[in-house]
């Protein structure tokens, strides 16, 4: 090689090294999902890291399930694997939350690094769609009769469906812990539980019943938004006289231990991968409803969300 080729090859090289990640090569995305596959986080983790592709921010995205404990058994494992990888990220979210205050892990968020909150979304319940159950009053009936003789499915317990069927049950004047809650490893494993009637009723995120409520194989019977969803005719637990309103929300944290360069260079990849036309059309795809919240200002909102889940799960009997 030419002395001032050679010469122009190591500035080069020497000038990309003090560029930040999103400036280098795309990274290698190592995602942890904290869910079985079918469920929410399963699909806005696999949808987010589609978009990071198309965002041509990540080179490759590797995805890990492990579903448990309200995305507490994966977050253990994450904390555990990533310390100070730049390239790792933990799906999470309210449901997390709910896990982390009724379960009192020993491995708690302050040990991962905030990055963003993405989504947010309210729940559905929904019956088979043999169950001779049309409406939420014939639920509240039998919950008000004989709190055990409904069984209420969703995910992990603390999940925001099971806060949902607790604070129905105080507003209703039926104790919240006599709400009869079969708690599933992930969405995928509550939706083939509500398809095969194993369960009188059951709830998730919209995005994770669509499908089959469009098929036929569900009927939704309330949702826990404050005002009926857009273009989706299903009404609101409120309307019907149960003021039970409950939002769900997702979002991303880093590796334990990141640097403050770091984590802002991770902030801005998915940044990035939110403007990109994958991302579009999977919020639209699944209702999600867009909420990118980065810097001080999420670590301030999930501090909050602590606080009133806290609150709400309190007064529901849960803690």
């Amino acid at each position: 090689m030419r002395r001032d080729t050679f010469l122009k090859s190591l500035l080069a090289l020497t000038a990309s090294a003090g560029l930040p990640l999103s400036a280098q090569a795309a990274a290698s995305i190592k995602m942890m999902i904290p869910a079985n596959p079918g469920g929410g986080w399963d699909g806005t983790g696999r949808a987010f890291g589609k978009a990071m592709l198309d965002a041509k921010v990540a080179d490759n995205v590797q995805f890990d399930n492990k579903g448990g404990a309200a995305g507490v058994i994966g977050l253990a494992q994450f904390v555990n694997s990533a310390k100070g990888d730049p390239n790792a990220l933990i799906v999470m979210g309210a449901v997390m939350l709910g896990g982390i205050i009724t379960g009192k892990p020993q491995v708690s968020l302050d040990k991962a690094t905030p990055i963003a909150r993405l989504t947010s979304e309210y729940n559905v319940f929904v019956v088979p769609a043999a169950s001779p159950i049309k409406t939420m009053k014939e639920v509240v009936d039998m919950l008000i009769k004989d709190p055990g003789s409904v069984k209420w499915g969703g995910g992990s317990r603390g999940t925001t469906e099971h806060i949902c069927a607790s604070m129905l049950a105080t507003k209703v004047g039926v104790d919240p812990k006599k709400v009869n809650y079969v708690a599933f490893r992930g969405g995928g494993e509550a939706t083939a539980a509500i398809l095969g009637g194993n369960v009188t009723v059951g709830g998730g995120g919209y995005s994770e019943m669509a499908e089959y409520i469009t098929a036929g194989k569900m009927r939704p019977i309330g949702v826990t938004s404050d005002k009926r969803l857009p273009g989706i005719n299903v009404p609101t637990l409120k309307e019907m006289g149960y003021d039970v309103v409950l939002g769900n929300w997702r979002g991303l944290y880093g590796g334990p231990g990141i640097t403050p360069e770091q984590r802002a260079a991770l902030t801005e990849l998915v940044i990035k991968a939110t403007k990109s036309k994958s991302w579009t059309e999977s919020l639209e795809k699944n209702a999600w409803t867009p909420a990118l919240l980065t810097g001080k200002a999420f670590d301030d909102f999930v501090d909050a969300e602590f606080s009133n889940l806290r609150g709400i799960m309190h007064l529901a009997g849960m803690v």
